[in-house]
């Protein structure tokens, strides 16, 4: 169960993949959510108030990453109860721009360091996510478990309109997916690719891909920082349809990433699926998800991460050494990897519940 399941959510997703395996080896499964994507199919998910009465041999699977009443209604639940923990984005970064953000994830941190003694096993995303429990006082067993990515998704076509629209014209693109939000530091992105373009390539574009609904005013903060700067060719591609963000992926040269907060970051994993070099601030989960692979750097200098970006496309040998590094990494989120980690998890929990 979750609070809410949007289509192309990583949360969302996330969930739907655990429920197909779940479903895959025998049991009886379903989603439950108190706001459902209507672009979702029919029955993806089900109306929690639809949830009938719970017995003390079910076990819920609850994926945190917000505030919700599912916090508090999960305490009073007498089955076992497993916590898949996505973190959730510090309150500061939204400050001058949605009050409503700054409360929800007030709310949710709070909610969070209150459930420490109700769930029987955690599931984190990341090392990083599996340590902020601990640091709030979670004895429980906590398993560090990769997000489950059907990487079979991105292996579908992409928007031909979008490839034909820049393919083939000189540029070189560089490209940054995640939602518009003030945690995810677009700022930065443009901040060190303008640097890249003043000083080593002219001919250059950057691929802003992210939903701004909700953060409206950030998105058009980073637009004016943009003019201001002088800044050409940065496409902010607003919300799109998934085979266009895979076209953008197509197109792009090198992915740029100066995120503060990440519990985990699909998109590194995405990039790395599709063999883009990655320059990434080392915040949060990012390091722990790259797993020595990328180019991680410790400070945020924009003049430094251009010459390094400008390093990476201009030179072939150092390029081939960061991708090799990256498929290695990629190889520990290989579906049917983490489908076994998470059995080895669950039957354990439910050989110990018996």
């Amino acid at each position: 169960m979750l609070p809410d399941i949007y289509f192309g959510d990583a949360v969302g997703n996330d969930t739907l993949a655990l429920k197909h395996l779940i479903s895959e080896s025998g049991y009886e499964t379903e989603i439950y959510a108190e706001r459902i994507d209507s672009r979702l199919p029919k029955g993806t998910a089900l109306p929690l108030k639809e949830l009938s009465q719970i017995n003390k041999d079910d076990i819920i699977i609850s994926h945190v990453s917000t505030a919700s009443p599912i916090n508090q209604w999960i305490k009073k639940q007498i089955c076992k109860k497993v916590m898949v923990y996505h973190n959730i984005t510090p309150p500061e970064f939204f400050n001058n721009y949605s009050n409503a953000h700054v409360t929800g994830c007030k709310t949710g941190y709070d909610e969070v360091k209150k459930l420490r003694e109700t769930f029987d096993m955690v599931l984190a995303d990341s090392a990083y996510n599996r340590q902020n429990l601990l640091d709030m006082g979670y004895n429980c067993p906590i398993h560090v478990l990769p997000i489950l990515i059907p990487f079979d998704d991105y292996k579908k076509s992409p928007s031909k309109e979008t490839i034909s629209k820049y393919k083939d014209d000189g540029f070189t693109n560089i490209i940054f997916v995640g939602r518009i939000a003030p945690n995810k530091c677009q700022q930065d992105v443009i901040g060190a690719f303008y640097e890249y373009q003043k000083y080593y390539n002219k001919k250059s574009r950057l691929f802003i891909v992210g939903n701004p609904i909700g953060l409206e005013a950030y998105d058009e903060q980073l637009k004016k920082y943009a003019n201001k700067l002088g800044v050409q060719n940065v496409i902010f591609t607003g919300h799109i349809k998934f085979d266009e963000i895979l076209a953008y992926y197509y197109l792009s040269d090198l992915f740029l990433c100066q995120s503060e907060h990440e519990g985990f970051c699909v998109p590194l994993v995405e990039a790395m699926f599709f063999n883009k070099p990655i320059v990434a601030y080392d915040s949060s989960a990012i390091g722990w998800t790259l797993g020595g692979s990328g180019f991680l750097m410790k400070e945020k200098n924009p003049l430094e991460t251009a010459a390094v970006m400008n390093r990476i496309l201009t030179d072939s040998e150092l390029k081939e050494t960061i991708l090799a590094n990256q498929r290695e990494r990629l190889g520990d989120f290989h579906y049917d990897k983490v489908k076994a980690l998470f059995w080895k998890y669950m039957d354990e929990f439910i050989g110990n519940a018996k």
